[in-house]
């Protein structure tokens, strides 16, 4: 267990920290379904605009930290391969 006021501090911290990035993820995962369920639907009209709303929370992710560059990277081009795929 934490036995000085930095490491406690620390600790408190860490929590918050967690929470908000959590929650982060959570937001980019749900933008990343509406365009796999649009994709699954066969809409490609409704899968290219939930493509343009994912690709800037995937961008503010990475910004933030709690996504690595490559990984959005990669999962912006195979989301934007299977969308222009529908035609």
């Amino acid at each position: 267990m934490a036995n000085t006021p930095q490491a406690k501090k620390r600790i408190r911290r860490n929590a918050r920290r967690a929470e908000i990035n959590g929650t982060r993820v959570s937001r980019i995962r749900t933008f990343v379904k509406k365009v796999e369920s649009a994709l699954e639907a066969g809409d490609k009209t409704a899968a290219a605009a939930a493509l343009a709303a994912a690709q800037p929370e995937m961008a503010r992710g990475v910004a933030k930290g709690v996504l690595h560059k490559n990984t959005a990277s990669r999962k912006f081009a195979r989301l934007n391969k299977r969308v222009e795929a529908l035609a």
